[in-house]
């Protein structure tokens, strides 16, 4: 295979993996629409807020039942990269609201029922000031110490959320899960096997694709994610986990990139130029990283969890675990922990 084929194809790859959403929603709230059990210890209300760039960011926030009209502490939640907050940051979402905690599942701009175009776009600089636009809104709310205030971010929204943390130090907690450094794997492709000659050439072909994308007066697609029915035993076991995730009923969204729909194909030229996680060594406040014993991701999490300084840092790992099992698994995310680094710190 031509260099240059490969590295068209790598990037098509590598944009497809992750949930984009490309249909916005109505935002009708009127029925359940997420792919988890709805609780019934928790109320759950649509709300939208712009961020900096003034795109409106659409969100599900979750209350728990019986506050007694006191101030608490508030959590935003987002992922997987780009994922659908009916997805993977609902679930996250909802259970620590089940646990005390106000929170704010959201997607991020560009996709799903956020606004901003073109569509299925991702930028590091703007996905960052998502979460900051998060802690933004929910200092808002008379129910929320505006003091207490932490974020999850999971998969690509991991290194999203540590450098928002490294930006904006009204976060008092970080929490990743299955962390993915967009911008490393995307200018240097897994395990850094990427050489710089492959990268220029790679900056080449996107950049070509913009002079088409002009030309035609439209953005190309990349290529989705392959259907179940589609999977051979050559294809990656990582491949394997995502469609299993995100193109069967235990993941499916109609509005997610993964289950239904493609990247703009030329999405990663800002990530292989503007690496998130340069000032991720001041962070102050703690962090708590979680990755899976056997994802193929690990990787992400353990090096950048080596910049961090100070002793309020700790990366888990979850014996046994792949990368999309940190996803859905309830019995597998180690809710507990997560509950218990945030009771500590958000106090």
């Amino acid at each position: 295979m031509k260099l240059s084929l490969f590295c068209t194809l790598f990037v098509a790859v590598l944009l497809t993996m992750f949930v984009f959403n490309t249909i916005r929603g109505n935002g009708n709230n009127d029925s359940w629409d997420k792919v988890f059990a709805k609780s019934e210890s928790v109320n759950v209300k649509k709300v939208k807020f712009k961020n900096r760039f003034g795109i409106e960011i659409v969100g599900d926030l979750y209350i728990p039942q019986n506050i007694e009209n006191k101030r608490i502490p508030a959590i935003a939640v987002s992922g997987p990269f780009g994922a659908v907050k009916e997805q993977v940051s609902g679930l996250y979402a909802q259970t620590l609201a089940e646990r005390g905690f106000i929170t704010l599942a959201f997607d991020p701009s560009f996709t799903g029922e956020s606004g901003g175009d073109v569509r299925d776009v991702a930028s590091p600089d703007i996905n960052t000031e998502d979460f900051s636009a998060a802690v933004d809104y929910l200092t808002t709310l008379p129910e929320v110490d505006k003091d207490k205030i932490g974020i999850i971010g999971i998969c690509g929204f991991g290194g999203f959320g540590l450098n928002a943390a490294a930006q904006d130090t009204r976060i008092k907690a970080t929490v990743t899960s299955t962390m993915y450094d967009m911008t490393r794997v995307s200018a240097h492709g897994y395990n850094d096997i990427m050489t710089a000659e492959d990268l220029y050439k790679m900056r080449e072909e996107l950049n070509n694709q913009r002079t088409k994308d002009a030309e035609n007066g439209n953005f190309a697609k990349s290529s989705p994610l392959p259907s179940p029915e589609d999977i051979t035993e050559e294809t990656p076991q990582f491949i394997k986990d995502y469609v299993n995730y995100y193109k069967t009923k235990l993941g499916f969204h109609p509005r997610s990139i993964g289950s239904n729909g493609a990247w703009n194909k030329t999405s990663a030229l800002s990530l292989i130029t503007q690496p998130i996680l340069a000032y991720s060594n001041t962070i102050k406040n703690p962090v708590l990283m979680i990755h899976g014993e056997k994802a193929h991701s690990r990787y992400f999490s353990e090096d950048a969890f080596k910049k961090l300084v100070g002793d309020n840092k700790e990366l888990y790992i979850v014996p046994n675990a792949n990368h999309t099992d940190l996803y859905y698994k309830t019995d597998v995310i180690p809710f507990d922990k997560i509950e218990k680094f945030f009771k500590t710190n958000l106090r």
